[in-house]
């Protein structure tokens, strides 16, 4: 009978995971790197857009081009359509990968979902703590508290890889979750602190139609050109109800299953995020970052980044209250629960991976329209700030994570080894006699091809041996 996990194993924090678990994290995260690479390139064409002076008159006007049906309230300009329309895709993918997390993955068990749940909350508070000190101690405006609390994934991602730096599963998918409960809380500041007004007509109205959505995928019914209609009916309710449009998106993800079914090899929910995410990472948040992101740069701007309180509390907000509140909510979490780490990671890779969480671009961005709509200086000043302190603490998280490369490149090495070519990593074979039988076949093989080759090279030195006149202790006696 096999022993008990001992207590260390039960409190490591950290380790490595399931091999399901992995395989679901390796390939979400190959596909938000993709998209993360797509949204640095149109972050920089927006820059480069919008500080050209030949071109900034342009960037302007095709972001204020209005079109739409006015009569159902929906005569938007190209930049509005991109933040309510476009980035509620982002928002449903983010919806399903949260039900997917609470039905199947990591936080599914309570223990388990503890560390990345208390990182997360402790990884918004402290940001919003950090620039609400800030704001007022040089009386500024505490309405941007919220712009720092978001983190980008696809951009980190991005960043990971664009450095060359490979991340041990147990990191990446700490990573992961991190920014799924971020965006789970991100939803919620945006629904309850910037809906200034409510429509309830519209607001039933969207209610009903989510009720539609949930009983036509109880009831099994197929067929995009039956949900998207109606996906498309309950964003325009959703919209004019004054609860931000994104909200219909997250409602929709969560509806969907994440569980499989006999006779099913995925959930309808990863089938449909398998879908629709290179819309969102390709197209989507692209295109939100391509007339979100694009603020002037010149020296007096990014002067008052620094000297103008708001923009002096995002940024710090980012760089430090992210890294500050991520890693101590961590190491907190851990004391308190009485684990210990992975034997194969340190404190300060936990420091670095809480460093490159203070990439916060996309939802950082939305939530400073939002904050200051109405004060285009002020929003394009809270824009700037987000992408200043995103570029920090992008160069700290690749300084820290450098650091630590060939120690990463080691475990992944670790991690993908598949000496017996069944497809599986053999670290999580390393319980099965089948796997260490078919070791044992391997090495034979490659003892008998070793045997054989000797047998070759020793007939083949004695054949040349014996054509030497004299053989061999004539030639080692002859003079140097």
């Amino acid at each position: 009978m096999a022993a008990p996990p001992t207590s260390d194993t039960a409190r490591k924090v950290l380790g490595r995971l399931s091999l399901p678990e992995r395989t679901f994290v390796v390939d979400a995260l190959r596909a938000e790197t993709v998209g993360g690479v797509l949204l640095l390139l149109a972050a920089l064409a927006a820059l480069a857009w919008a500080n050209i002076p030949a071109l900034r008159a342009s960037y302007e006007s095709v972001g204020d081009f209005h079109f739409g049906p006015s009569a159902l309230g929906l005569h938007l300009s190209v930049a509005h359509w991109a933040a309510d329309g476009l980035l509620t895709i982002f928002f449903f993918v983010a919806g399903i990968e949260l039900k997917r997390e609470l039905v199947a993955g990591d936080l599914r068990d309570p223990r388990a979902a503890v560390l990345p749940v208390v990182a997360a909350l402790c990884g918004m508070a402290v940001p919003a703590v950090v620039y609400t000190l800030t704001s007022a101690a040089g009386g500024g405006s505490l309405a941007g508290w919220a712009v720092p609390t978001a983190t980008d994934i696809a951009f980190a991602l991005a960043v990971l890889a664009v450095i060359g730096t490979s991340l041990p599963s147990a990191l990446r998918a700490f990573l992961l979750t991190l920014a799924v409960v971020d965006d789970l809380f991100a939803i919620l500041i945006i629904a309850v602190f910037f809906t200034d007004h409510l429509n309830f007509a519209a607001l039933g109205g969207a209610a009903a139609g989510l009720a539609v959505f949930w009983l036509l995928l109880r009831a099994g019914v197929r067929g995009w050109y039956v949900y998207v209609p109606l996906a498309v009916v309950v964003w325009a309710l959703m919209y004019n109800s004054g609860v931000h449009a994104t909200i219909a998106g997250v409602a929709m993800g969560l509806m969907l299953r994440c569980t499989t079914r006999d006779g099913e090899e995925h959930s309808p929910g990863e089938r449909i995020e398998h879908l629709v995410r290179p819309l969102s990472a390709g197209l989507a948040v692209p295109l939100f970052a391509l007339f979100s992101a694009g603020v002037s740069l010149s020296g007096g701007a990014l002067s008052d980044v620094f000297t103008r309180p708001e923009t002096l509390g995002v940024v710090l907000g980012l760089v430090v209250g992210k890294a500050v509140g991520i890693f101590g909510g961590t190491w907190f979490t851990a004391r308190f629960t009485r684990a210990s780490l992975s034997d194969d990671l340190a404190w300060a890779d936990v420091f670095a991976v809480a460093s490159l969480a203070g990439i916060g671009f996309t939802v950082s961005l939305l939530i400073g329209e939002l904050a200051f709509e109405g004060d285009a200086a002020m929003t394009d000043e809270v824009k700037a700030a987000v992408l200043c302190g995103s570029l920090v603490a992008a160069t700290l998280a690749t300084v820290l994570l450098k650091v630590r490369n060939a120690k990463y490149r080691r475990l992944c090495e670790a991690e993908e080894r598949d000496d017996d070519l069944d497809g599986i990593p053999d670290v999580y074979e390393e319980d099965d006699p089948a796997y260490h039988l078919r070791m044992a076949a391997i090495h034979e093989g490659k003892a008998a091809e070793h045997r054989r080759i000797a047998e070759e090279k020793a007939a083949e030195r004695a054949r040349r041996l014996a054509e030497v006149p004299g053989g061999a202790g004539e030639e080692n006696d002859s003079p140097a």
